[in-house]
């Protein structure tokens, strides 16, 4: 079967396509072929040396779905022909995170899915959404995942709230998605006038940064002076303190992301009196991937996709390189083909 590796260091230099044999599932393992996998801001940060010390050889990449081709001895919640994904933390099954449920994750420091066929323990797959295609459904495990446990399972968005998002990529996208809904309003900060336009036909409305720099004085005249209940924060450096000083007295900043800057300085004192929570947010548990399943197809919400590539070592190049220039409106995907 074709695999991506990271051979002998993690750069794309080194990223190679290569084959290997189809592996065997153990007990209660079930063997998944890929149809789809998706790229993400953290495969990106991987391979610039700024999430984690990670070794090669590595199978990259977080993000798949595809269908059960075998199971392994005792494996009984799932049948072959199932589609599926696997979670992204396979080991966080329901409840808080905790240090012993993070240890693992997919595409470092464990292997990816970056494969034709992977072994994954059933108590870590999920089924996809009926309407879904594969290549729809391969963008959930993280981006999906993710903001479904900083919105509603950490901060326990309530319809009628207000949400604020950075930004206009995969994650954004997909907050305004769930947040809408869910029936709260939802305010979105960009820089790209089209590209806020796209999202306002996704039913949030826009605040355009690239005339104010001070952008949190419009998020508070847009909510009467209070803040928005939740701000989601992909960007981090200099702007999470503009995103803590958009959100109300009491309310919460999921820390999603550093695709500014990874580092922040922040006054304490406005923080202090904001009483705000700021929180977090790598990955979801695999009870917050199913109840984001759930209200997918009651609500039949598709995933917004940017572009569709092979699976190559050329695709996964093009994508890494769109994603360094800022410039996807929705998820970057790879097909390895399906009938759906």
């Amino acid at each position: 079967m074709k695999t991506l590796v990271y051979r002998n260091a993690i750069s794309l230099d080194d990223l190679a396509m290569v084959e290997r044999p189809v592996p065997t599932p153990g007990p209660r393992e079930a063997l998944v072929r890929v149809r789809a996998v998706s790229l993400n801001f953290r495969d990106l940060a991987i391979v610039r040396g700024q999430y984690g010390d990670f070794r090669a050889p590595l199978v990259p990449g977080s993000d798949a779905s595809g269908e059960i081709a075998a199971l392994g001895p005792g494996a009984r919640r799932f049948a072959v022909g199932d589609r599926v994904a696997p979670t992204y933390v396979p080991d966080w099954i329901d409840g808080p995170v905790r240090a012993d449920v993070i240890r693992r994750r997919l595409g470092g420091p464990d292997d990816g899915v970056f494969a034709e066929l992977v072994c994954v323990h059933e108590d870590a797959l999920v089924r996809l959404p009926a309407h879904l295609s594969h290549e729809e459904a391969a963008t959930l495990p993280i981006a999906g995942v993710s903001v479904w446990q900083a919105l509603v399972a950490d901060a326990g968005l309530r319809t009628g709230d207000v949400v604020g998002v950075s930004g206009t990529g995969g994650t954004s996208v997909f907050a305004v998605q769930i947040a809408r809904a869910a029936g709260a309003r939802v305010l979105v900060v960009g820089r790209d006038p089209s590209r806020l336009e796209r999202v306002r036909t996704l039913g949030a409305e826009s605040i355009d940064a690239s005339r104010d720099r001070a952008w949190e004085r419009h998020v508070l005249e847009a909510t009467g002076g209070a803040g928005v209940d939740v701000f989601l924060d992909v960007v981090g450096g200099e702007a999470l303190a503009r995103s803590i000083a958009a959100t109300r007295v009491g309310g919460t900043v999921s820390a999603f992301g550093f695709a500014g800057d990874a580092r922040a300085t922040l006054d304490l004192l406005p923080f202090i009196r904001r009483a705000v929570t700021v929180r977090a947010t790598s990955g979801g548990s695999r009870a917050s991937f199913e109840a984001l399943v759930r209200m997918m197809e009651l609500t039949q919400m598709r995933p917004k996709i940017d572009r569709v590539l092979d699976f190559s070592l050329e695709g996964v190049r093009e994508g890494l390189l769109h994603l360094a220039e800022g410039r996807p409106m929705g998820k970057v995907v790879l097909t390895m083909g399906s009938d759906r």
